[in-house]
């Protein structure tokens, strides 16, 4: 059953998702606040729009807007602008990564107008918005079932699932993030240890091993693989890791619920000092060590002379 929606947002997940619905036989119509993303998408074979009212009316009587911006008050600035155009029993669905609690909220205010809410927690990166995503879905179950053709045909087999009320899509899609930091921490450090050993190891011939049959076997073993690939010692690559906010969430959500969460957390703190060098902690910790033990403690006028 073909089902036509409005597509907000053409950044790097929104603009495969558009494409991915139009391969699968539905009708999207895409708009972005820079019109050049709008432009290409329309070449694809894509409808666009210029501007909310113009998308508002390309769509059926019963609106489904679907919105792919960053999470925060991007979203927010978002519903403002769609209120006016919208009545009750149209649709709104929040595929960003939002906080579960902003979810609520919205999910409140809308319903004040009969506006509905659903959340759509999105994982597969950006080759499953395009290809087969896996997607968790949380909102009312009328409106749910009336897209669930939509959600199976835009995910991977057994991708889709609706996992309970608003705000439910989000939560578990942010535990599963919490999930990512800890696993991706874990191989890592994991590889740093082989880096530090006596061996000469080839990193991608064992990534490429562990894939195949080990039970740490996966998307993210795989992934290793071809990041060794193309950069065999890893020395071409910072070792920066910027945080979403959605481990942050988990570890908060944890603390709130008193249950220990401590390879996650550790992993949100392993990425905070990733961007961090030659930290005011290490610099006291190497004063504490000389003045206690009398242990080597470099200065920076040593290293200058």
């Amino acid at each position: 059953m073909c089902m036509k929606l409005g597509i907000i947002g053409l950044g790097k997940m929104g603009y495969p998702l558009a494409l991915n619905l139009r391969d699968r036989g539905h009708s999207p119509v895409a708009y972005n606040r820079s019109r050049d993303k709008v432009d290409k998408i329309i070449l694809e074979g894509v409808q666009g729009a210029f501007s909310i009212e113009e998308l508002i009316s390309k769509l059926e009587d019963r609106k489904i807007v679907w919105i792919m911006v960053p999470s925060g008050e991007a979203v927010d600035e978002m519903i403002r602008q769609l209120v006016p155009y919208l009545k009750a029993d149209d649709i709104v669905i929040d595929g960003g990564n939002s906080f579960y609690g902003d979810t609520k909220r919205r999910h409140e205010e809308l319903k004040k107008n009969g506006i509905i809410y659903l959340d759509v927690g999105t994982s597969g990166g950006v080759d499953g918005a395009r290809n087969g995503a896996c997607m968790m879905v949380g909102g009312e179950d009328e409106a749910v079932k009336l897209l669930e053709p939509l959600f199976m045909d835009i995910c991977v087999k057994d991708g889709y699932a609706h996992v309970g009320k608003s705000g439910s899509g989000h939560y578990v899609k942010m535990v599963h993030n919490g999930i990512e930091y800890g696993m991706m921490q874990a191989i890592g450090e994991g590889f740093e240890v082989l880096s530090a050993s006596e061996y000469d190891i080839d990193y991608a011939k064992v990534a490429k091993l562990w894939d195949n049959g080990s039970v740490i076997r996966g998307w993210l073993m795989e992934l290793a693989v071809n990041v060794f690939d193309k950069h065999h010692d890893l020395e071409d690559i910072q070792g920066i890791v910027n945080a979403s906010g959605e481990g942050l969430w988990t570890v908060e959500e944890a603390l709130r619920l008193e249950v220990p969460v401590p390879v996650i957390a550790s992993s949100v703190f392993a990425r905070y000092r990733s961007k961090q060098i030659d930290t005011f902690s290490g610099k006291l910790l190497a004063g504490l060590r000389f003045q206690f033990g009398g242990h080597e403690m470099k200065t920076r006028s040593e290293e200058n002379e």
